[in-house]
């Protein structure tokens, strides 16, 4: 699914600097009190002042451009520290004061700048929905770009989907994958958990090969698959920015869905029905051969044990427990 416009920052910035206008990363590094806007968080501005994005709701933004234009004219990038006053914070909406961290990289071919072969990775692996990270030693400029495996401290953050400084001096830019949370099984929580899940930025995927179930009617403006669920899964190659959750209570539509779900790198994998329906479900995997540790990957019954018994108050036990996989592991 394409980026919001909002989410590609490096993407606008490397196009402004291919278009010979020159361009400018703005990167939120660390925060204090209530800040507007978290660590990682970042604006692009070009050499004729365009900007896109935000580190601070607008409090500070103009003297960030500012800076901007004069790390484009000498190559050099330059971290500043803002304190946000109680008066300029309540402009923005926050209730206290707080202080924030900007660190502003000029794109350009030669050091200290942000080089353009490293945001040109970056927005290759965003593209391919592949996990990437920038590490910037703040006392020296110098960068390495990082995938998973490739460094401990990236990879909790990459976990946590988190930006920001560390002991040793180094600030990680985390740029992840978007999330996506596939459902087969266009019923009546589906329709509640697509909203819920689009509110906690996952992109949802609804798969039903009943076309009265899986209508646009039903789901307006959702993407729709009414292919068979394994199918469609092996099309839509499940990664681990991926959760899916089955719903039908129809084994020959579930089953092909778990079974291909098992095997791939999904971080979690939630099915619907009674403790009963679950039991008869393990006992058809065993039968198909998959093992214990495998089978142990789902959540069944579906959503965490809040007493839920509407189909809105299912979609959010469901949300609730993709978020403790996703964020506790």
């Amino acid at each position: 699914m394409q980026r919001d416009i909002s989410d590609s920052i490096p993407e606008i910035a490397l196009d402004w600097h291919r278009q010979g206008k020159g361009a400018a990363l703005a990167t939120v590094v660390e925060t204090w009190g209530s800040a507007p806007r978290q660590a990682g968080s970042q604006l692009a501005i070009s050499g004729t002042g365009e900007i896109m994005g935000s580190v601070s709701g607008g409090c500070v933004e103009g003297a960030v451009v500012t800076e901007a234009l004069a790390a484009l004219e000498d190559g050099r990038p330059r971290l500043l520290t803002f304190g946000v006053s109680d008066e300029s914070a309540f402009a923005v909406g926050l209730a206290c004061g707080g202080t924030i961290r900007i660190l502003v990289e000029p794109v350009g071919d030669v050091a200290p700048a942000l080089a353009v072969q490293d945001l040109d990775r970056i927005v290759a692996a965003r593209a391919a929905r592949q996990a990437v990270a920038l590490a910037v030693t703040l006392s020296d400029w110098s960068r390495r770009l990082l995938s998973p495996g490739d460094d401990a401290a990236a990879d909790a953050r990459f976990r946590m989907d988190r930006s920001g400084c560390e002991e040793d001096g180094r600030f990680i830019a985390i740029h992840n994958p978007p999330l996506r949370l596939v459902i087969v099984g266009a019923v009546h929580i589906a329709q509640a958990l697509v909203g819920i899940a689009r509110t906690c930025g996952y992109d949802p995927v609804i798969i039903d090969p009943r076309s009265a179930f899986g209508s646009a009617a039903r789901f307006p403006g959702e993407t729709l698959i009414e292919d068979w669920p394994d199918e469609a899964l092996e099309a839509l190659a499940p990664d681990a920015r991926t959760a899916i959750v089955t719903l039908t209570h129809d084994p020959k539509l579930d089953d092909p869905a778990i079974r291909f779900a098992l095997r791939s790198q999904a971080f979690y994998l939630g099915c619907l029905g009674s403790a009963k329906t679950h039991a008869k479900r393990v006992e058809r995997l065993r039968a198909a051969g998959f093992s214990e540790p495998e089978i142990a990957r789902i959540h069944a019954p579906v959503g965490l044990d809040i007493g839920a018994k509407t189909p809105a108050e299912i979609a959010v036990s469901v949300m609730a427990q993709i978020t403790h996989a996703l964020r506790k592991g």
